[in-house]
């Protein structure tokens, strides 16, 4: 190597120094961004020149540092795992929540809660036994009558309103979801830009890895790197996001859990809630995360009890109405000294049953509470009445008939076990993807004292690199000026 030779080594010393120290500073400015990964610069050493013949000049040192590039120390496996559980975590969590508001409008167990408000209702059917004809029982009973459907009511109307609530949320996720992976398509088009040119992308990545994190604990959607720096989101199976193309979804659906309400939805349809391509008719099928877990809510009811779970609490309460109606007709329509014979609940014939239970008599003297052959003050119905709610009433063929309180409490019981396991459901799975992003902050998150340790290194190593450049130009100095004037 030429002496001059040497002054381009110690020049790409200096080089590569003041090019690490750029990246620390760059490291230590974005310690608190949120979704930056940390970056180191890339270097290898130039190799020796070598001649052969007569020009051999024999063995030869290297010819410096080259500056490779800026690496991310990103991990594909740990933001691949990120998306992951965040998938299942959004899934999980978004279920738990509205099992959660379900359950706690309940009031269950409580003395807002309906079996609070049965076991007065059969109390005050047990005090007419005891006073019939009597006004004041009879008023109270009929008030308490109204109480428990009225809470009947409020119940399904609770129901009716998270089903409409997650419905909304489905439209702001869908649109949530259209603005991120038109992010994404957009920041596909100007990394593939950057690496072309051989530029540094990697602040450019950092914002297209949220964003990818966000549509799969949205969508549960997978990321497929492709060699050119883009990545494709798929939804299903289906591309959502192709290179710098970015294929909108629209939700599809009935917007109230009894039908229409007026809305139009925006292609004029209504049918089960679904999300689909905005360029074609389809529903697709969403593998995961927060959308996935709201569509899962709103489906319909089926035989086997396995639908939405918001649909399945909205019947619970509809078939409870329905039974409990049935069973206290039955008895009470087989009573006759009152102005008003018939039943005692009414239903609106339309339209859910837990909305359109009525009681029919409005006063004392409508009420039956026995058999005329018995007297006006008979109160064997009332007293039947409240032996059903002790659950000690037979139907004619001597079975047991069981009483609607024990009808209401398997209601709550079932609905309280499979919000327990969602909420189960929902720690495991938050705890997996805290790990999982704890994980990912740890390999990629800022280390300052790291940075600290490699700017000492980087500044010894340019101040090193300098005092080679100096050595070098006072032996050329010396070569050039000084030879030749020894004695002078």
């Amino acid at each position: 190597m030429s002496t001059f030779g040497g002054l381009n080594t110690a020049y790409t010393g200096l080089v590569a120094a003041r090019q690490g120290l750029d990246v620390v500073g760059q490291n230590i400015a974005n310690a608190s961004t949120e979704g930056y990964t940390r970056q180191r610069v890339t270097t290898s050493a130039v190799d020796a020149s070598t001649r052969v013949g007569l020009m051999n000049s024999g063995v030869r040192p290297g010819q410096g540092v080259s500056v490779d590039g800026i690496a991310r120390l990103g991990s594909a496996s740990l933001d691949a795992q990120v998306r992951g559980t965040a998938a299942v975590a959004g899934y999980s969590a978004v279920r738990a929540n509205a099992l959660s508001a379900v359950e706690a409008s309940l009031k269950e167990p409580g003395e807002n809660g309906l079996s609070a408000q049965l076991q007065e209702f059969w109390a005050g059917w047990h005090d007419v036994a005891n006073a019939a004809g009597e006004t004041a029982p009879a008023g109270v009973l009929l008030a308490q009558a109204g109480a428990v459907t009225t809470q009947i009511r409020q119940g399904y109307q609770a129901v009716a309103a998270k089903w409409s609530s997650e419905r909304g949320s489905v439209d702001t996720m869908v649109a949530e979801i259209n603005g991120a992976a038109a992010q994404v398509a957009e920041l596909n088009a100007r990394i593939r830009q950057s690496i072309a040119g051989g530029g540094n992308a990697n602040e450019l990545i950092d914002q297209r890895s949220g964003l990818t994190t966000t549509l799969a604990a949205l969508t549960g959607g997978t990321v497929v790197n492709r060699p050119d720096g883009t990545v494709d989101v798929l939804v299903g199976g289906n591309a959502l996001v192709t290179g710098d193309t970015a294929r909108p979804l629209v939700a599809l659906g009935a917007r109230t859990l009894d039908g229409p309400n007026g809305l139009t939805d925006p292609v004029g349809t209504a049918g089960p809630v679904r999300v689909e391509w905005a360029d074609r008719t389809g529903a697709i099928p969403v593998d995961g995360g927060e959308l996935a877990g709201a569509l899962s809510l709103l489906t319909k009811t089926d035989a086997a009890g396995t639908g939405g779970a918001l649909a399945e609490a909205a019947a619970a309460y509809n078939s409870f109405a329905t039974g409990l109606a049935a069973k206290v007709n039955a008895i009470y329509s087989t009573g006759d000294n009152s102005t008003r014979p018939g039943p005692f609940f009414g239903s609106a014939g339309t339209g859910p049953a837990a909305l359109g239970l009525s009681v029919l008599p409005t006063n004392a003297a409508e009420l039956s509470t026995g058999l005329t052959a018995n007297g006006a003050l008979d109160g064997s119905i009332a007293d039947r009445i409240a032996q059903l709610g002790a659950g000690t009433v037979v139907d004619a063929a001597g079975n047991p008939v069981r009483s609607p309180s024990t009808d209401w409490s398997n209601i709550v019981t079932s609905l309280a076990v499979t919000t327990k396991n969602a909420l189960r459901q929902a720690s495991l799975a938050d705890l997996t993807s805290t790990a999982a992003v704890g994980a990912q902050l740890s390999n990629s998150s800022v280390d300052l004292d790291e940075e600290n340790v490699n700017l000492l290194m980087f500044q010894h190593a340019y101040q090193g690199a300098a005092r080679v450049l100096t050595a070098v130009d006072e032996m050329l100095d010396t070569l050039i000026n000084r030879t030749g004037l020894v004695g002078r």
